[in-house]
């Protein structure tokens, strides 16, 4: 399909590992790649598989993509990540051979890890110049890809793409911009944002709803904020999959905030920021960042609001799949233990999930639009 076109006709949101990697990120970059009308494209990469053999095979189809591009007189920027435990060997080599093949590699920002997963590609299109951004919440890997649940938003919002080249000029040694007109930027305003909402949603009392999906929830200064909007009456569901230093339930102090964890056959990535009540028009986010110190205040990470109506819509229908799910969830208890959520449903959200993306492959989906 020509990824141009579709997004042309409003934003899309992927979900791995329901929906193709290779047919929608990969595709994306091996279409910029091979469209004369592309001039430059412009990519974080973090963590991306390597192959068997010491040449490039199919697991690093994303790196001869590039190489390609770069070959054919593309402008092509590429920020590797050095310190990405465990892969440093292999983002060194993989420096190298976009160096050999006259891509322009650059390794971040002085004292910060870059872990926001950023693809901003620019096309030239009759008289203009446009702009199309990919955001996602985990790596460009192919093949943990398949095992790993994360989102990704393409847009041609011309806000987030102007945001993008400010990103991207500023990680490859130009000024930090001081504000962005749509993303959320760690370190420079993820953190007051985040904090803002928060204080927006304990305003309301009873009225206040937060929906947190995350690997990790660790920063004191953002447990407390929740802790506060609890006691004022707002309501805050987390589903997170790693590290929580939150106690939730505990009377006088967070008996409005629940938190759950899916245990199933992938896993939980991505992170889901929602602020409000769906029904009264919520705001949401979706990105690389935790709630860490590290993440919000040591990386580069950035999250994306989400604006069109119906992958607010589809983001949605996955919140509900994942707060519903009976089969795979276990909730916190108030002493910090963890307990099976009894199974009344049988709701499997990762089953669910594959069933609804095979009816969105053939078309049958009703996705209702926020």
């Amino acid at each position: 399909a020509d990824l141009f076109a579709t997004l042309d006709r409003g934003d899309l949101l992927v979900h791995h590992p329901y929906d193709s990697f290779a047919s929608t990120a990969q595709a994306f970059i091996e279409q910029a790649a091979a469209d004369p009308d592309v001039l430059a494209i412009k990519q974080t990469l973090y963590r991306t598989s390597i192959p068997d053999d010491p040449g490039i095979g199919g697991e690093a189809a994303i790196v001869r993509h590039l190489m390609d591009a770069a070959e054919g007189g593309k402008q092509v920027v590429v920020l590797v990540e050095l310190r990405a435990r465990f892969d440093e060997a292999a983002n060194i080599n993989w420096a190298k051979m976009l160096e050999a093949a006259g891509v322009h590699v650059v390794y971040g920002v002085h004292g910060l890890k870059t872990h926001t997963k950023t693809l901003l590609v620019v096309r030239k299109e009759g008289d203009t110049i446009r702009r199309y951004s990919h955001i996602g919440t985990g790596n460009y890997n192919p093949k943990t890809a398949r095992i790993y649940e994360d989102l990704g938003l393409f847009t041609a919002d011309d806000d987030i793409g102007a945001d993008l080249s400010e990103l991207f000029n500023h990680l490859t040694g130009y000024a930090m911009p001081t504000s962005y007109r749509k993303l959320l930027v760690a370190p420079l305003t993820l953190r007051p944002r985040l904090v803002e909402r928060i204080r927006e949603q304990a305003a309301l009392g009873s009225r206040g709803r937060i929906l947190l999906k995350l690997n990790h929830v660790m920063d004191k200064e953002i447990i407390d904020e929740l802790y506060d909007a609890s006691q004022r009456g707002c309501r805050t569901d987390i589903i997170v999959r790693g590290v929580c230093g939150l106690r939730a339930g505990v009377p006088g102090l967070s008996e409005n905030i629940s938190v759950r964890s899916i245990v199933g056959m992938f896993l939980e990535h991505s992170r889901i920021y929602r602020f409000g009540d769906p029904a009264n028009g919520a705001v949401y986010y979706i990105g690389s960042a935790d709630l860490m110190p590290r993440n919000l205040d040591g990386r580069v990470e950035a999250l994306v609001p989400i604006t069109d109506p119906r992958v607010k819509g589809r983001l949605e229908q996955v919140i509900e799949v994942l707060t519903a799910d009976d089969a795979l969830a276990w909730e916190m208890q108030r002493d910090g233990t963890w307990a099976k959520v009894p199974n009344v449903r049988h709701l499997d959200s990762h089953r669910t999930l594959l069933r609804l993306a095979l009816e969105r492959a053939r078309g049958e989906d009703q996705v209702p639009v926020q």
